[in-house]
């Protein structure tokens, strides 16, 4: 068992990634039945989800933190553990403002999954083979977006709505049992000793904020993370309202996208594995795929313009696609720069400005779609990840690791 435990360790991110998009997605399938029965309205609903973006946003830096403070086997542990809990309460819950607070729990639990898992990465795979291994690790969320719908509603048909999050949260609970139960010990890679465990001090907060290469991944995630959420949260309503699809046949559709971005995560890191091994540097490889990613997602500008559904789905998921390769790489870039003491924070501080972003971007998207169309957003949305790229190869020529403890950081 110890002669392979990364790739245990690795299949256990996975499953938690994936369990992490079933837990939160499991109400939007069961909100009809839920409103029915407490009468709840549209606007107590937004509320609720509310309450889970904020908790999100804030725990993805301060669960990073965490993780590089105590370690991520253990971090993991208490992220997983505490979602997965909020997660069963929502199945035994009698009202409205027991919903809000158990998403705002939930928000919490899941806000350290992400920066722990490229923590966990960073310290168990070597640089040729920890592109892919994030690949797998986040690959997880997208498959669980797949699976999540059939899975809720086969529960809920079967069992009553309740089950559906008794059930995941349950599962959630034994991964946390097992996931306790794996020898962590120390791993080491062609002398350089990694010690998965805290060790040693974590970069300084302060420092990492005032650290150049941090601001500007931490400006990325802000300006692309509204993409993913437009495509997440408004792109079923903009195939029924502009395509004409029944509401019923969206999800027919939906799942092929978040597939593609499945898939994408691991072949996204694997290609950049690949160049390594063919002896480009961390810095080719990791901006090669992130480049062609970049222009791929080009295509995302004429999915308004297209007069076929068939082709319009296509193109939305060479969209998810091309994301899936440039989240990898974008992940593993951060954990190239800032190693195990900092990895997980940095990760944090770019997935709360993401998230921050998209409750800022929501508003003015709805606002466009309906004093406009959804076209100006669609277009828009083809050149981000170039602007993106354009700002990482300006402003971070060289991805390197840096030695926080002898180098003097720019500000």
């Amino acid at each position: 068992m110890r002669k392979h435990i990364n790739w245990i360790i690795l299949i256990f991110l996975f499953t938690a990634t994936g369990l992490s998009f079933l837990d939160r997605q499991a109400l939007s399938m069961t909100i009809i039945k839920i409103q029915q029965e407490f009468g709840l309205t549209d606007v107590q609903y937004g509320i609720a989800n509310t309450s889970f973006l904020i908790s999100y946003a804030l725990m993805f830096t301060l669960g990073g933190r965490l993780m590089d403070s105590i370690g991520g086997k253990l971090g993991m542990a208490l992220s997983v553990g505490l979602w997965s809990i909020a997660c069963g309460l929502h199945g035994v819950m009698t009202g409205f403002y027991q919903l809000v607070i158990f998403r705002f729990l939930l928000g919490m639990g899941e806000g350290g999954c992400f920066p722990g898992a490229a923590k966990i990465v960073f310290e168990w795979f070597d640089e040729k083979k920890r592109a892919m291994a994030n690949g797998i690790a986040i690959g997880g969320s997208a498959i669980g977006a797949v699976v999540a719908p059939p899975l809720v509603i086969l529960a809920s048909t079967h069992f009553g709505w309740r089950s559906s999050f008794i059930i995941a949260g349950a599962i959630g609970i034994i991964w946390v049992a097992l996931w306790l139960c794996i020898p962590w010990g120390k791993r080491s890679f062609k002398g350089r000793k990694l010690q998965s465990e805290p060790g040693s001090k974590t970069i300084p907060f302060l420092t990492i904020l005032k650290n150049k290469e941090a601001r500007i991944l931490i400006l990325i995630r802000f300006l692309l993370d509204p993409v993913l959420y437009f495509i997440m949260f408004w792109a079923p309503k903009y195939l029924n309202e502009q395509r004409g699809i029944p509401f019923e046949e969206v999800g027919n559709l939906f799942w092929i996208p978040f597939l593609g971005l499945g898939i994408a995560n691991i072949i996204g890191g694997w290609c950049s594995d690949k160049l390594l091994k063919r002896g480009s540097s961390i810095n080719a490889a990791r901006k090669t795929v992130m480049g062609a990613a970049a222009l791929v997602t080009i295509s995302g500008s004429f999915i308004a313009r297209v007069s076929s559904v068939e082709i319009a789905i296509i193109l939305m998921t060479l969209v998810m696609v091309a994301h899936g390769f440039w989240i990898t790489n974008y992940i593993t870039a951060i954990s190239d720069i800032f190693g195990a003491k900092g990895t997980a924070t940095v990760v944090g501080l770019s997935g709360t400005a993401g998230a921050i972003s998209g409750l800022l971007i929501n508003p003015l998207i709805g606002y466009i779609a309906q004093t406009y169309s959804y076209t100006p957003i669609w277009v828009g949305i083809g050149f981000m990840y170039p602007i993106a790229f354009l700002i990482l190869i300006l402003f971070i020529p060289t991805i390197r690791m840096i030695n926080f403890s002898t180098a003097a950081n720019k500000i």
